[in-house]
């Protein structure tokens, strides 16, 4: 390609690219163009934002079925076993069973270990809070998580009911009792429960 040409090309692209920009409207492309153009979170693919679950996908009783333990519970100690004595990194998470739905008693102190991974990406617990976990059987190292990541964590409001978000909304809109219900009841989680394993 002759120098002209190049100059031709390049003098077409300084006109017609930002009109492609505008009408598209792409600050990804921005970004690719400019590594220093800051996307806001909406917009940045590498930022992972709560969407709404597609019917189908996962509901409620998916979530259910697949969790080995269920309870509302309060946390009361939170520690970093050594290091040395496995072979991953954990977080012991220590909890007081406030209601149990499966595989754990009222009143019980339950642990569970952690792998240190999900603690930095954010999945963390506090001494003294409250929450309702549906969480995985154990794996062969002892490991569990929630239920389908943020979908199997519940926080509670102020007057003890069930703060659902958004996203849990999304999946549960189907669901015969929690579908549409923003500050269901634990009772109205025991009853899903039941209905969901075939209990009821």
């Amino acid at each position: 390609m002759s120098g002209r040409s190049c100059s031709r090309l390049l003098v077409i692209l300084w006109f017609v690219l930002p009109c492609i920009l505008c009408a598209q409207d792409d600050l990804s492309v921005l970004r690719a163009l400019n590594p220093r153009v800051i996307l806001p979170p909406d917009r940045d693919p590498t930022t992972t934002l709560p969407r709404p679950v597609p019917p189908g996908t996962i509901g409620f009783p998916q979530i259910a079925r697949a969790a080995g333990t269920i309870f509302s519970g309060t946390v009361i100690a939170v520690s970093r076993p050594s290091a040395r004595a496995q072979s991953v990194e954990t977080v012991a998470i220590t909890f007081r069973v406030d209601r149990a739905i499966k595989g754990v008693l009222p009143g019980e102190t339950f642990t569970i270990s952690q792998w240190i991974g999900l603690w930095t990406s954010g999945q963390r617990y506090r001494v003294g809070e409250r929450v309702l976990l549906f969480l995985y059987p154990p794996s062969k190292l002892g490991l569990t998580s929630c239920v389908s990541a943020p979908l199997g964590r519940f926080e509670f409001d102020s007057t003890g009911r069930i703060a659902l978000s958004a996203q849990q909304l999304s999946a549960f809109r189907t669901d015969p009792v929690l579908g549409g219900r923003s500050r269901p009841t634990l009772s109205d989680f025991a009853l899903a429960v039941r209905r969901a394993t075939g209990e009821e």
